[in-house]
């Protein structure tokens, strides 16, 4: 369970510092990445989730 809330805090600082270095980009990229299809977003989230759940468990193994 230490392990998860590290890995979120991770993840909340990673994407902190991404929204405070770099404001004017994040948002171009939002506004770029609403115009894209449901599907084509599901998918993305799908593979990242499975390389992150590679990454995890090739660590831990």
């Amino acid at each position: 369970m230490k392990e998860l809330i590290i890995a979120i805090g991770l993840l909340l600082f990673i994407e902190g510092t991404l929204y405070a270095l770099f404001p004017s980009k994040m948002k171009n990229m939002l506004k770029a990445i609403e115009k894209w299809p449901v599907s084509q977003l599901r998918i993305s989230g799908f593979i990242f989730a499975i390389i992150g759940f590679a990454i995890i468990w090739y660590f831990k193994r």
